[in-house]
């Protein structure tokens, strides 16, 4: 599968014939500032929860593409507030069928609110199952032992983690997530973007190998294929 990181926690993935985006934040992402979020091609949009690092351009990339938004029912209500009409709720535990395969939302163990402090649901990760092949997105999230559930779900060729810390897992936790749901090909997000969340990356890259586990760290703009 082809995988374009966009920066911070902002990626797509093509599978099934289609783009699938998640978590957009770019416009106000100054490590981003050269993607034009108008070249943007998008089926679909899945948001993990309601941070404004999160949502930022979701409504704008829904508007100008028509995809579908795909996100916890309060997203769901807040999405639908702001105009967009081809919107879908999934919380954990829920599954649902697509043109390009099957999506489970499962929790995250992160907080969720909009800007104005309102509540924005619970966090949510969510498993794929494509023709393609099937891989997970944590979204936000500490590491947890709910991990151990999903490969009972699904056999992953690959996951999406964060790797920033402080937020969310760190490099370690990460390595722990990736043995617990049984992948060795992992793309690491939500670092760099803030002060607070800067990490060295040649020794994240290391203690990836030294666990027997492959870290990919896309530049932005670039795409990979696993």
């Amino acid at each position: 599968m082809k995988i374009t990181y966009y920066g911070h926690s902002c990626f797509s993935v093509v599978a099934g014939g289609k783009n699938i985006l998640f978590d957009p934040y770019i416009t106000g992402n100054e490590l981003a500032k050269n993607i034009d979020i108008n070249e943007i091609e998008a089926d679909y949009i899945f948001v993990s929860h309601g941070h404004f690092d999160h949502i930022l351009d979701a409504e704008a990339i829904a508007k100008r593409t028509g995809a579908q938004v795909v996100g916890s029912f309060e997203l769901y209500n807040y999405f639908t507030k702001q105009g967009l009409t081809n919107v879908l709720p999934i919380n954990p535990g829920g599954q649902a069928s697509f043109d390009f395969g099957m999506v489970k939302a499962v929790i995250a163990q992160h907080s969720s609110s909009f800007q104005d402090g309102s509540y924005a649901g619970v966090a949510s990760g969510f498993v794929f199952k494509t023709n393609d092949g099937n891989f997970y997105y944590s979204g936000d999230t500490a590491l947890t032992l709910d991990m151990t559930l999903i490969p009972k779900w699904a056999s992953l060729d690959f996951a999406i983690f964060p790797i920033g810390d402080m937020l969310t897992m760190g490099v370690n936790d990460a390595i722990e997530a990736a043995q617990f749901v049984n992948v060795n090909q992992v793309m690491g997000v939500h670092y760099d973007t803030f002060g607070f969340i800067k990490i060295d990356k040649s020794d994240a890259i290391q203690k990836f190998e030294q666990s027997g586990l492959k870290l990919h760290l896309p530049k932005i703009g670039d795409s990979i294929n696993i």
